[in-house]
């Protein structure tokens, strides 16, 4: 493994990969900085919910099907998912131990524990409220291995978190960052780099770049993570663009995971070369920065809440990156022993 001192050590890809990549990255102008202004901090104890609550929607693979989410208040550290329709099977933890695959046809967080068919499927969406509310200790009741879509992002769940209200536990937070600054790249030039915080406070900051060959061309935002900022960027969809959303509706329902897709052009942002073929969010300047605030806010912050240990502060980079390199950055953490208490 390589290191520079630069982007740190570079716990996988090829040197030369990442530092063509890196020149690229820094070379980008920066659309939106909100780095001055931190915002509310999070509460100093572990939270959880002060009571029940419930979401209905489409469901995401299935979209004829009406899904159910409960969020519970819970005793035990961390996030738990309880498949009720699965009631001999264990919840399964929120953990990178635990993520089964990223998908291959469609790019998505897959958690699983025990019996193959205790899984639950486009996880991110939900869990990345983990570091986006501060939310340390909640059991995810939901009714089958496939979470609802919303045509407002992840809102609708922000929303319900809100209306229940979080009460703290009593037990001090946890802070985790890493020994030193570390990073991976994938073959293509996409990377992620996480550094210990860059001053004395638990801090997440992120710094999200995206580049398409589509209308969304490049994208840069950076910011620190808040409730308020992350309730504004969870109304980001996920995108696609023209082309692929014309070989799902075609070629694509040969496949199963395809066949009965929820989305639509209220729930998906679609790009095509020249124009959105629907009407894009998050305006600044007069350019829709959606697809950096849902990579930034919603995918990378998933990723981020598999770390174990407690709530995972630092300084993120992140340059064309998607849920497979996020979680291989997550999985290399925990092999290398690379995560130590913060302060």
């Amino acid at each position: 493994m390589s290191s520079d001192s630069i982007w740190g050590r570079l716990l996988g890809g090829q040197a030369d990969v990442m530092r063509r990549a890196f020149d690229t990255w820094s070379a980008q102008p920066v659309d939106l900085d909100e780095t001055a202004t931190p915002g509310p901090a999070y509460a100093s104890d572990q939270t959880t919910l002060a009571a029940p609550v419930t979401v209905q929607g489409p469901g995401t693979f299935l979209g004829h099907e009406t899904r159910t989410i409960t969020f519970e208040p819970c005793a035990r550290e961390g996030w738990w998912f309880d498949r009720s329709d699965r009631p001999e099977d264990l919840p399964t933890r929120v953990s990178v131990r635990n993520v089964w695959t990223t998908g291959q046809i469609v790019s998505n967080i897959v958690l699983r524990s025990g019996d193959p068919h205790n899984y639950c499927r486009m996880v991110e969406h939900i869990i990345a409220l983990m570091p986006g509310l501060g939310l340390d200790r909640l059991t995810v009741k939901i009714d089958s291995g496939d979470p609802p879509l919303f045509e407002r992002g992840s809102l609708d769940l922000v929303e319900a978190i809100e209306k229940a209200g979080t009460v703290g536990t009593g037990v001090p937070a946890r802070h985790v960052t890493v020994r030193e600054k570390v990073c991976v790249c994938g073959p293509n030039g996409a990377f992620v780099i996480l550094a210990p915080p860059s001053g004395p406070e638990p801090r997440l900051t992120i710094d999200a770049a995206v580049d398409f060959p589509t209308v969304i061309g490049k994208q840069r935002i950076r910011f620190v993570m808040n409730r308020d900022t992350f309730r504004r960027a969870a109304v980001a969809r996920t995108n696609t663009s023209a082309s692929k959303k014309l070989y799902c509706q075609t070629i694509g329902r040969v496949f199963a995971d395809i066949r009965h897709l929820g989305y639509n052009h209220q729930n998906l942002l679609v790009a095509g070369r020249h124009g959105y073929l629907n009407k894009p969010r998050l305006i600044h300047n007069g350019k829709s920065l959606e697809v950096a605030w849902h990579r930034a806010a919603l995918d990378l912050a998933a990723a981020l809440a598999l770390v174990e240990g407690g709530r995972l502060v630092g300084d993120v980079a992140s340059y064309r990156a998607g849920h497979a390199l996020d979680v291989k950055l997550v999985s290399l953490l925990h092999l290398h022993d690379l995560l130590v208490p913060f302060p």
